[in-house]
């Protein structure tokens, strides 16, 4: 929300908003940000909604009865989600770019504003994660070219609009388990890539490369024969992950990135044929990715103790991306430490049976897990799970332990750590998590 609200500022239009969070008192570098665009911030008791209030935008996490949506609506005002408005500014840019896919599309936006910040090229970017230069706080990646420059998005496919985008350019990365079943988000992405004028695919990815059969122009890319940007690995780590990409007209480029994971060399092969439909020099391109700082709570590294324990904190809360994480950190340590706090009740209960089957697959006999409770929001929903329950499933396959609140998960890492450990903190949502993070870090 907070990348479209200064977007909107930045282009002269006059912008409040409300969230509970900031009357809660978090999120307080947030708050100076909108406010500096020139945001107006209200409580959210309802009286951001005056006379002169023509559109409400709202999270699709928001309630219904939520003061500003029951005043909205009291006085007619038209009530917009965010992901509509989101996809209105695509369809209007020239071109707009929308990355979809169950994983890595903050990452793939925060590659490529990373680009082109390094190449001075404009660009219009709204993501979903800040560059980790920025830091976890800032809580998206914004930057603000004019309205001729093409403008860079995330479109998620969590609450079912996918299929409200109609970009010039198309990004389907993947698609694996995750908010639904993958037959019901198939229909989604099969919708999306038939509204794009140009999809490009991971030719990797089955389902992507299916879905992406519904476009008009296609260009796929991945480690295949049959990719036209294909990768080849070179190394995956342990510290950084470095490829080679070869396009179909005969364009090479060398990826060296400070960031290792199988993964991380896809996001940006991805991140490259996007710079390349932009216009963009690719070798130029691959260049800048050298000193890529990473994206906020993507892999980011926190620090190294004096013993050695390296702390890490990432977004990771679905299947897919806790496993390629969890295989990212053990290229670097003989021992992981993994701490999983899931994002709500309704995910947990997704989650629980591909957790309680894949867990023991994913840790290796030495490592250890943690759960930490479900972070809760606010709101009406239905508590009827715990992280004890995750953590009981697996009572003989894999040591699990649980932590009730973020003091115990502090305790809990200090206990097991030694020397030439990594801690992985992994978990969605939860502005604390950064914090934590940082604790335990600070506490080795």
């Amino acid at each position: 929300m907070n990348p479209l609200a200064r977007l909107l500022a930045h282009r002269g239009m006059a912008v409040s908003g409300s969230d509970r969070a900031l009357d809660q008192g978090q999120c307080g570098e947030v708050a100076t940000l909108l406010r500096d665009a020139g945001v107006v911030l209200f409580p959210q008791d309802g009286s951001a909604i005056g006379e002169d209030v023509q559109r409400l935008v709202h999270s699709t996490a928001v309630e219904r009865d939520t003061p500003e949506m029951a005043a909205a609506q009291e006085r007619n005002v038209l009530c917009q989600s965010r992901p509509a408005l989101l996809a209105e500014l695509i369809a209007q840019a020239q071109p707009g770019v929308a990355v979809a896919g169950t994983s890595g599309k903050s990452t793939i936006v925060g590659m490529v504003a990373w680009i082109a910040e390094v190449l001075a090229a404009p660009l219009t970017v709204l993501g979903g994660a800040s560059l980790a230069k920025q830091g976890a706080s800032h809580m998206g990646c914004f930057a603000a070219a004019g309205v001729d420059a093409p403008l860079l998005a995330e479109a998620c496919e969590s609450d079912g609009t996918l299929v409200g985008y109609h970009p010039g350019i198309g990004l389907i990365h993947n698609i694996s388990r995750d908010h639904n079943e993958i037959t019901e988000l198939q229909q989604q992405f099969h919708t999306f890539a038939g509204h794009c004028d140009h999809v490009l695919y991971c030719s990797d990815d089955v389902t992507a490369t299916s879905c992406a059969a519904a476009a008009a122009q296609r260009t796929s890319y991945g480690e295949g024969d049959a990719a036209d940007w294909r990768l080849q690995v070179i190394r995956t780590g342990p510290w950084r992950a470095q490829g080679d990409v070869h396009g179909p007209n005969g364009e090479q480029v060398f990826l060296d990135l400070p960031q290792p994971g199988h993964y991380t060399l896809l996001n940006a092969t991805a991140a490259i044929l996007i710079a390349a439909q932009l216009g963009y020099d690719v070798v130029a391109a691959a260049r800048a990715m050298y000193d890529f700082p990473g994206v906020a709570r993507r892999y980011q590294v926190i620090g190294t103790t004096d013993h050695g324990i390296r702390v890490i904190d990432d977004y990771a809360h679905n299947g897919a991306k806790i496993a390629a994480v969890l295989a990212a950190a053990q290229e670097g340590s003989d021992r992981v430490l993994a701490i999983f706090q899931p994002h709500g009740y309704g995910p947990a209960r997704f989650l629980r049976e591909e957790l309680r089957e894949c867990m023991p697959q994913w840790l290796r006999p030495g490592d250890r897990l943690c759960y930490s409770e479900i972070f809760y929001a606010g709101g009406s929903v239905q508590a009827d799970i715990s992280s004890a329950d995750l953590a009981a499933d697996l009572i003989g396959y894999c040591p699990a332990a649980y932590a009730p609140n973020h003091m115990a998960v502090v305790q809990w890492a200090c206990e097991q750590a030694m020397p030439g450990d990594t801690i992985l903190v992994m978990g969605a949502r939860d502005p604390q998590l950064p914090g934590l993070a940082r604790c335990i870090f600070d506490m080795l």
